[in-house]
């Protein structure tokens, strides 16, 4: 009795909220601003769809670079070369990426079903991947100290032929709670 319980609740709820992760189809197309000269960068971006209410948390060098919900994107400026960045849940998953000077790389991050909690998979996807999918960045309350990843202001300011963001300062450590 619980289990159908729970998996008719879980039916539902993805009905329910199916149409508020698509979007409108009126949005504009996303912006992506070229990299800063000599670094690179990589969308990550995460689709609805499986374990919606499941974010996918990437990291680099075990620190968090930002958190994904169901249909949010970030960029990360990066240093050209190898960069390994893991998504974790009840299993891990790994994607290793060769950056080079002046490219845009795309990653997507899928939860698929697993035993008690979605299973993050992340991998290497294209532009036309990610523009076929209505995506809107993260808040900066998801982007965690690791660096890299850029903040809406800081986007904003690249498509505006401002100053390009070297990579960006880790975000401020969180007050400690009492």
């Amino acid at each position: 009795m619980f289990t159908k319980l729970t998996i008719a609740a879980a039916v539902a709820l993805t009905a329910v909220a199916t149409p508020a992760i698509a979007g409108d189809k009126d949005v504009a197309p996303i912006a992506i601003p070229a990299p800063p000269a000599g670094k690179g960068q990589i969308v990550f971006y995460r689709p609805g769809g499986t374990g919606f209410a499941i974010g996918c948390s990437v990291n680099e060098k075990g620190q968090k670079v930002s958190s994904l919900g169901a249909g949010k994107y970030f960029i990360m400026v990066t240093e050209p070369g190898r960069h390994e960045f893991t998504v974790k849940s009840e299993a891990k998953d790994m994607l290793a990426l060769e950056v080079e000077a002046d490219e845009t790389q795309y990653a997507a991050c899928k939860i698929k079903m697993g035993i008690m909690v979605g299973r993050p998979d992340i991998r290497p996807s294209t532009e036309a991947e990610f523009r076929a999918k209505k995506l809107k960045m993260v808040d900066a309350d998801d982007m965690g100290p690791g660096v890299g990843a850029l903040r809406p202001e800081q986007v904003a300011a690249a498509l505006a032929g401002g100053p390009a963001p070297a990579t960006p300062a880790p975000a401020a450590p969180a007050a400690p709670q009492q």
